[in-house]
């Protein structure tokens, strides 16, 4: 058996591609039917008026409009409170 690898690349010691993950779209701007507003990991920012969420928790807009962002206080099953990030499409 040969001590030294084939010839061929190898995958092996190199970076993997990022996630591009967070806010494409901010407070103001206008959105079309469909645009990705956030690509996020988990429900880090929730979704409101015409915005849905995706299969990997992204968010994306359901009319043509404006993105707002708003707060809200937002209740844990423990029964203590954390402030959530709601995005809405007005």
């Amino acid at each position: 058996m040969s001590k030294t690898k084939a010839s061929g690349t190898t995958k092996l010691g190199r970076d993997s591609r990022p996630q591009y993950l967070g806010v494409k779209l901010y407070d103001g701007e206008k959105v079309e039917v469909g645009n990705i507003i956030i690509r996020q990991r988990g429900l880090k920012f929730l979704a409101g008026k015409n915005v849905k969420i995706s299969k990997d928790d992204s968010l994306y807009a359901l009319k043509k409009g404006i993105v707002k962002f708003t707060t809200k206080r937002k209740k844990k099953f423990d029964g203590s409170q954390r402030i959530a990030k709601v995005v809405n499409v007005l």
